[in-house]
């Protein structure tokens, strides 16, 4: 009986002699990808576009400098000022950063380095399901059982740490710190996800040359794995940020809808997107106050392209910075050995 490999047949004739119809299928497959990656310009540019043309009656009421920063939202005497909903904004997904991404990457680290073989996978799939979850599930959660649980503890903490900037008296329900955790929980599995991956492609050489020096597991991930997981881990969490600026009902449920800019992250807020959600179906037969909310969503759209931006240009300039690979084991493993244990 002929193996598999004896029964594959060579091509009759190579490439080059063949006909023009039988090459006809590479151009044509070139040209189709080419149209397709040039339509998702077309119609980011298209969303660009229709954004200013159906913001443009509020920008040139209020004008542009003045919606963005002055700190008045009040439809029902035509003043838009955005900059309390840009605000709301910016503290929620801080805050999301601040407490998501270091949970995010030491999942990420524990299930790629620490976790037994057997668990690795059912921990992956647990991680995974939270994105699952609904935004308004995390929002009704939070409005049932977040707000009422942490309201001593966000009291607490207010008065324990008054000194600090932005902490500090009466604790609100809603409020951006409950949004910002809403939001953390919300990003956790995609940051988790894409650190994961990268994590993984550590070479296996690296880590085990800090073993052989007799590193301990944490000087390992410190000296092989994070360093050359720095730009990935970046990029996760900045495209962590950019769903947590972009999040709608559960922040519309749990901010509070205050169009004042707190001056302490337990009181109330606002945010771009929720303000869109909560508003647009009153301003219908407004074109002012619906072009201030297209508006909101323009500053929205390019704040998320900012980021993005943002997130790409410091991945390049980690990889420019420690170059496209890691140097070798032999200098990974010498980070270990002192000064007074180098050869003289």
């Amino acid at each position: 009986m002929e193996s598999g490999a004896a029964r594959i047949k060579p091509a009759d004739r190579p490439i080059f002699e063949r006909s023009a119809a039988a090459r006809r299928a590479d151009p044509l497959f070139r040209a189709g990808l080419t149209v397709l990656a040039g339509l998702v310009l077309v119609l980011l540019a298209f969303f660009f576009v229709f954004l200013i043309v159906k913001a443009r009656p509020a920008l040139a009421h209020q004008g542009v400098f003045s919606f963005v920063f002055s700190n008045d939202w009040n439809p029902s005497k035509d003043v838009f000022g955005a900059w309390p909903l840009l605000a709301g904004t910016l503290i929620t997904s801080a805050t999301a950063l601040v407490i998501g991404v270091p949970v995010a990457v030491a999942t990420a680290l524990y299930i790629t380095e620490l976790s037994p073989a057997r668990l690795r996978q059912p921990l992956t799939i647990l991680v995974e399901l939270l994105a699952a979850v609904p935004s308004v599930v995390y929002g009704l959660w939070g409005v049932f059982v977040l707000i009422p649980k942490l309201r001593g503890t966000e009291s607490n903490v207010a008065d324990s740490l008054s000194f600090l900037p932005f902490v500090g008296g009466n604790v609100a329900g809603p409020n951006y710190f409950i949004a910002g955790l809403l939001l953390a929980i919300m990003i956790l599995p995609i940051v988790s996800a894409i650190s994961r991956e990268v994590i993984s492609t550590v070479p296996a050489e690296h880590k085990e040359a800090a073993l052989a020096l007799g590193a301990t597991r944490w000087e390992m991930i410190r000296i092989a794995v994070l360093p050359y997981s720095r730009s990935g881990i970046t990029g996760a969490a900045l495209l962590g940020l950019g769903r947590a600026v972009g999040e709608t009902i559960a922040v519309v449920l749990v901010i509070g809808n205050s169009t004042v800019v707190g001056k302490q992250i337990f009181d109330q807020g606002y945010s771009l997107a929720a303000v869109i959600a909560n508003e647009f179906g009153e301003a219908a037969n407004d074109p002012l106050h619906a072009g201030a909310l297209i508006a909101a969503g323009l500053v929205l759209f390019i704040l998320t392209l900012g980021i993005n931006g943002l997130a790409r240009g410091l991945v390049v300039r980690a990889e420019r910075r420690q170059g496209t690979r890691l140097p070798p084991p032999t200098e990974t493993a010498a980070a270990l050995v002192t000064p007074e244990e180098r050869p003289a």
